[in-house]
């Protein structure tokens, strides 16, 4: 019997260790969304995926639909954003775009445009030297907008669209409080 193999872009969100060498790690992937895959003896110093498949890893990787699980083949390193940060402020906020995205996301089903919208919130975050609170708050209303928890009409447009850097320059003191208060209602209707 045959297994179909897909070649995608992923985000490592976790990892978890089993038996003595291998590990399933948690996934959010263009096209199937938040999964569980496992890959075997990983763990092992001599193994070649052991370097790509770190937490905060965009890597590019080779998935297997296995009868009752996903299974990872090959993979390739594309970049660690905790690693790439400029400072101890992007870091912060890289760690709590991930937490953010574990604690709203589950299941699999496809992401492509919520995966795009990660991705560039956190490659501008990493490199970004401004005031990161309202780059965080920013991020936190366009992923809270795009799952359903935020009701657009209340957010301005050039918060939703357009770069992070030029959003976070609109962002006034007047502005800032009324996201606070959105991004507070948006997790709390979201129940997680």
């Amino acid at each position: 019997m045959s297994y179909k193999t897909y070649t995608t872009q992923a985000l490592v969100f976790g990892t978890f260790d089993y038996n003595t060498s291998d590990r399933t790690f948690l996934l959010l992937t263009e096209m199937s969304g938040m999964i569980y895959a496992t890959a075997r003896s990983v763990r092992k110093e001599k193994s070649r995926q052991r370097s790509a498949l770190q937490d905060f890893s965009l890597i590019k990787v080779s998935l297997i639909k296995g009868k009752y699980n996903w299974r990872i083949g090959s993979v390739e390193t594309e970049g660690n954003y905790y690693q790439r940060s400029v400072n101890r402020e992007s870091r912060i906020n890289v760690v709590n775009v991930f937490r953010l995205v574990k604690r709203l996301v589950s299941g699999s089903e496809p992401m492509v445009g919520f995966f795009s919208i990660v991705t560039k919130s956190l490659d501008e975050l990493s490199r970004a030297e401004i005031k990161h609170e309202f780059l965080w708050k920013i991020i936190q209303i366009r992923i809270l907008s795009y799952l359903g928890y935020v009701d657009d009409s209340k957010v301005p447009k050039q918060l939703l669209t357009g770069s992070l850097l030029e959003s976070s320059n609109l962002l006034c003191s007047e502005m800032s409080k009324e996201i606070d208060k959105i991004c507070i209602q948006g997790t709390t209707v979201s129940h997680l």
